[in-house]
């Protein structure tokens, strides 16, 4: 494979997706959280930063990899990345870019290669707010 060529092989949905460095377009955060009991014994959740990488990031817009998309409705953004040795991407990671914090919806092997993870996440929105 080339430098910058597709990772997506043909008939597979993905051709022409490559996610070469230029197309690494956001830096995010992989965040692990935990619950930490205070002397009072009250718990609070405290963010533990996993890793911190740069990744392709789109958004949810009307076209027809979203609509595809269907089952994951609450997902917002795509996000693919490098896959990183020793750290296994979950629902239970969250992720932060300079736009907000994401809840991880779905993680897929892009291709089954195990080299890039492609995820679906929900941007998150604190109550009260506004989200445009």
């Amino acid at each position: 494979m080339e430098y910058g060529e597709s990772i997506a092989p043909a008939g597979s949905g993905l051709e022409g997706v490559g996610v070469s460095f230029g197309k690494m377009n956001a830096f995010i955060d992989i965040i692990s959280t935990q619950p930490i009991k205070d002397s009072e014994g009250f718990a609070t959740t405290s963010d533990n930063i996993l890793a911190s990488v740069r990744a392709y990031k789109e958004e949810r817009h009307g076209n027809e990899q979203w609509a595809n998309r269907a089952a994951f409705s609450t997902a917002t953004a795509l996000f693919r990345f490098r896959k990183i040795p020793g750290i296994v991407i979950t629902t239970a990671i969250v992720l932060v870019c300079d736009d907000g914090r994401y809840n991880i919806t779905s993680v897929e092997d892009v291709s089954g290669r195990g080299m890039y993870v492609e995820v679906l996440a929900e941007r998150v929105v604190a109550s009260g707010s506004l989200f445009i």
